[in-house]
């Protein structure tokens, strides 16, 4: 009763903060559209459809670190501002979609490109066949209740999906990791649970590269300091969260500290 009481209350906490930042409640995206991104810098203006970037299936073969990091994606949708000779050059997208390890993301005689393959990426408003169906997809992952509706850290775990954390030629050789301790993050909020951060299981996508120092300044625990509003206004956790990775709406996910 206790613990219903406490999740209750934690739940209702979450909602209140959700609403006091937009006053309208967003519409929770279907599972295949979580983390979906819409890259429109130069799309339009070539006659072109803009660009659908799904996460999930990136994210399974790919690490954030190899992508935000060594490839170079900005963490906001288009921020990057891809343009298609980029690409041609071996940059961004063209990093893998080459024509060799995969297919190749823009053609150099673009006067002579077929329309169908540049469809399979500027696909928005469009009704086309792509390789990977996304509920044949995920039908051997395991399973979540919110985002994508799968548990990626454990589809990783189990060795499930085995995501990609070098590109030779782009990648840098870095030393054994050593994983710092997981430490309790004490929660503000009477009656509501400790957080257990966990740093084994976000380098294992992320290194250390991705959070630090952009996104968390210092790497002293307690150097930086910030709110759950913080977090949903897209900061700190919050840029990942509720973007690709679980969304903050799933309290438990990380409020798992017992109460005192």
């Amino acid at each position: 009763m206790k613990k219903t009481f406490i999740l209750t209350g934690l739940l209702v906490l979450v909602i209140s903060v959700a609403f006091a930042q937009t006053g309208v409640k967003k519409r929770r995206p279907l599972p295949f559209e979580y983390g979906r991104v819409i890259i429109d810098n130069y799309s339009k203006r070539h006659r072109l459809a803009p660009v659908v970037f799904d996460h999930w299936l990136h994210r399974a073969k790919f690490t954030c670190r190899l992508c935000h990091v060594d490839i170079g994606f900005a963490m906001n949708a288009n921020e990057t501002r891809i343009r298609a000779v980029d690409n041609i050059n071996g940059y961004y997208c063209g990093s893998c979609h080459d024509g060799k390890a995969v297919f190749s993301s823009c053609q150099s005689d673009t006067a002579g490109r077929n329309q169908a393959e540049c469809t399979i990426c500027h696909s928005f408003g469009k009704e086309v066949d792509k390789k990977y169906e996304f509920r044949e997809f995920i039908k051997d992952l395991p399973k979540e209740r919110l985002g994508n509706g799968v548990d990626w850290e454990k589809a990783e775990s189990d060795g499930k999906i085995k995501p990609i954390d070098f590109i030779e030629g782009i990648s840098i050789k870095r030393g054994k990791f050593v994983d710092p301790k997981d430490f309790e993050l004490r929660s503000k909020v009477l009656g509501m649970p400790d957080i257990i951060f966990s740093h084994r299981k976000h380098t294992v996508w992320n290194g250390c590269e991705v959070c630090h120092p952009e996104i968390f300044v210092g790497i002293k625990k307690g150097m930086t300091k910030y709110s759950m509003v913080d977090l949903y206004e897209g900061k700190y956790c919050g840029v990942c969260h509720s973007t690709v990775a679980f969304p903050l709406l799933d309290c438990q996910r990380c409020h798992t500290e017992k109460v005192r």
